[in-house]
């Protein structure tokens, strides 16, 4: 009996000392940093979930992805991915991603609309113009104070593709960069579309990147606005603005986002071989 409980013990013994070694060799798995900050303008603590780059340093400058949707439980993870990715396998330089966390995105995403129906759906509506505000003149220059930054993409699907447009045609400046992705621009019947001529008339010819694309899959609505917003893209005839368009065939609003985004993303950085 005596040997038998010295066995048990010794048998415990042995697994905890596994259990603790196992412990012991437990260590955060680490992509970034999770950063909250006091907006002024729109009276309220923004959380920003920041993807850096493996070989990080601070006294190199790095391209700045600034990714709407960008909640951990949104898109964050899987654009980061798909970045990390296009690094390693494409000629993408080193690039840091900063994920606006949302609170209200029917809020912070959509103009000002006298229709009722959509005053009825979406009661907190109309406060875009707060939301620019906010990273024109708080998150960009904080993101700037923090990092040495070269170019200046934005991402945005369907609402924030209605805010990346939005953006585009009457803040141009603020990003190099737009990837505009299944954008509502039905909102408000279809006005910022009906808007775009005039805007981008006003806009100077400076170098820009603008990639529009839609899901085959999507209500039709979807697919003509987005069609329609890149010929009127095209037919403004700015030198120096590349304007891409992408038809995906298999896919539909929930699906689109990270498909689309790798084809655009192919456009700019092209396969090269690994070294």
């Amino acid at each position: 009996m005596i040997k038998k409980i010295i066995v048990f013990f010794s048998i415990l013994f042995a697994f905890q000392s596994v259990v603790f070694a196992q412990t012991e060799n437990v260590k955060p798995l680490t992509i970034g940093e999770i950063r909250t900050i006091k907006s002024k303008i729109l009276n309220e603590e923004r959380t920003l979930n920041i993807y850096l780059p493996q070989n990080f340093d601070k006294t190199k400058s790095y391209p700045i992805i600034y990714l709407l949707d960008g909640s951990m439980n949104e898109d964050f993870i899987h654009v980061t991915g798909l970045i990390q990715f296009f690094n390693q396998m494409y000629s993408m330089p080193e690039t840091i991603v900063i994920g606006i966390a949302n609170i209200d995105r029917k809020r912070d995403f959509t103009f000002h609309t006298d229709l009722k129906d959509l005053q009825k759906d979406y009661p907190t509506t109309g406060h875009s113009d707060k939301f620019i505000s906010f990273l024109e003149k708080e998150l960009k220059p904080y993101v700037e104070s923090q990092f040495k930054t070269t170019d200046k993409y934005l991402f945005g699907q369907s609402l924030g593709g209605l805010l990346a447009t939005e953006i585009l045609l009457k803040k141009p400046e603020m990003f190099n960069n737009y990837f505009i992705i299944s954008p509502s621009l039905w909102w408000d019947d279809e006005s910022l579309l009906k808007q775009a001529p005039q805007l981008l008339n006003k806009i100077p010819d400076t170098k820009k990147f603008v990639y529009v694309s839609v899901g085959k899959g999507e209500h039709p609505v979807m697919v003509k606005d987005a069609e329609d917003l890149f010929d009127v893209l095209k037919k403004t005839n700015k030198k120096n603005w590349t304007v891409e368009y992408k038809m995906m065939e298999t896919d539909n609003h929930a699906t689109i986002l990270h498909r689309s985004l790798y084809e655009g993303l192919v456009k700019l950085f092209p396969y090269h071989q690994p070294k």
